[in-house]
């Protein structure tokens, strides 16, 4: 008898799971695999988050619950962080939740937000937990044009007015996973007076923010004036100080939005485990120049990467954020054939564009989560392949 519910029953395929699968089956087969698949930091996280760690462990009292919505003195590290970096100030009680990482926080809110039928706009090609969370909430994800000639930047005019007047809430993810794309704040502007005008929310997801090249510094939604009447911003903590295991982020901005989730999150979990906490107090209190340093780690496997890749005569813009390269595939070949092929021949695993969304054809995504002899191995390897071979 099938017992299941009808979320998990229509639970859209996940695509990286095949090729771990395949992954597997190479490594049993001795094969040296060289995964450029995940988006995980492959860099240790600042000593003195560590050293603050284990300090909060030998702690008797921080083996008690959590408060839910944080302890006081990360919520307050957090609003000093927004103070700090982007001039926006906070209020700790009511603007600043914790998370156990950004995507737990990205599906509960939707949870809070939505009933079921409702619409979602999501990014495509976007990050694919917008869609899950959409998924699990019940309600209906409908698709906010991104494309390479607008520089991945929302195309708001492709929707009609009547589709903003349905809408409940609308995803944003800059700097962009996958694409690696950035804006400036006229486009955060935009949304905020498009979401005001349809009384409409807005999720910005901030999780690379602070991996950024040359200068560049990216901007928070929240610096745009009314942001906090409409709009949440999501922050992790996993890329910027490579913390991805201890599943620690943040939402901040509109009080209403956070306090619906935090009736979820009350409901759900018991929060994050306090040592962890303790130790995000210090990345976010004494990590401005670990993060230039982490950054320019990137900068550098970034750099030889695109000239490497162009010597191969593959067309790939240079970011000025993510660790991410979003890369057109050879004439010929599918997302995914392309992907496999790689995998197959060379025993390097990049992700398939459709596995953003279906605007991702044509395209993947290379993580320069890898050290750099590594990601040199990579291309060459990527070079000993008969790409003039038809694709299937």
């Amino acid at each position: 008898m099938n017992t299941f519910s009808d979320i998990v029953q229509t639970m859209p395929p996940y695509l990286f799971s095949r090729f771990q699968k395949k992954k597997e089956e190479l490594l049993q087969r001795g094969v040296d695999v060289i995964d450029l698949g995940i988006g995980a930091p492959d860099l240790p996280p600042p000593s003195f988050v560590i050293e603050a760690l284990k300090e909060a462990l030998n702690a008797p009292e921080h083996y008690t619950y959590s408060p839910y919505g944080g302890c006081r003195e990360y919520r307050e590290a957090v609003a000093r962080f927004y103070e700090r970096e982007y001039g926006v100030k906070l209020d700790p009680e009511t603007e600043v939740l914790a998370l156990i990482g950004s995507k737990e926080g990205i599906v509960h809110l939707l949870q809070a937000v939505l009933n079921p039928g409702e619409l979602a706009l999501v990014p495509d090609p976007g990050y694919p937990v917008y869609r899950t969370a959409v998924h699990f909430a019940r309600g209906q994800s409908l698709s906010l044009p991104l494309d390479a000639q607008h520089g991945y930047a929302p195309r708001f005019d492709a929707l009609p007015s009547s589709v903003y007047d349905q809408a409940k809430i609308m995803f944003l993810n800059y700097p962009s996973n996958p694409t690696a794309a950035t804006v400036d704040l006229s486009v955060f502007a935009e949304a905020v007076s498009l979401a005001r005008q349809h009384q409409m929310f807005i999720a910005h997801d901030a999780a690379y923010s602070f991996v950024t090249f040359a200068g560049f510094r990216a901007p928070s939604i929240l610096q745009v004036d009314g942001a906090k009447e409409v709009a949440v911003e999501f922050g992790s903590l996993s890329k910027s100080y490579n913390m991805a295991g201890c599943r620690i982020g943040y939402v901040v901005g509109n009080r209403d939005m956070i306090r619906a989730l935090s009736v979820i999150k009350s409901n759900t979990d018991t929060c994050q485990f306090i040592p962890i906490q303790k130790a995000a107090v210090a990345a976010l209190t004494n990590g401005r120049t670990f993060i230039r340093e982490n950054s320019r780690i990137y900068e550098q496997r970034m750099n030889m990467m695109v000239e490497r890749l162009r010597e191969l005569g593959i067309d790939v813009q240079r970011p000025k954020a993510t660790f991410f390269l979003w890369i057109p595939v050879y004439d010929g070949y599918s997302s995914e054939r392309f992907a496999a092929k790689l995998l197959e021949e060379a025993g390097v695993i990049v992700t398939p564009g459709t596995a953003f969304g279906p605007a991702g054809e044509g395209y993947v995504r290379v993580s320069l989560s890898a050290p750099m002899e590594r990601l040199q191995q990579a291309v060459e390897r990527w070079k000993q392949v008969d790409w003039e071979e038809s694709a299937p």
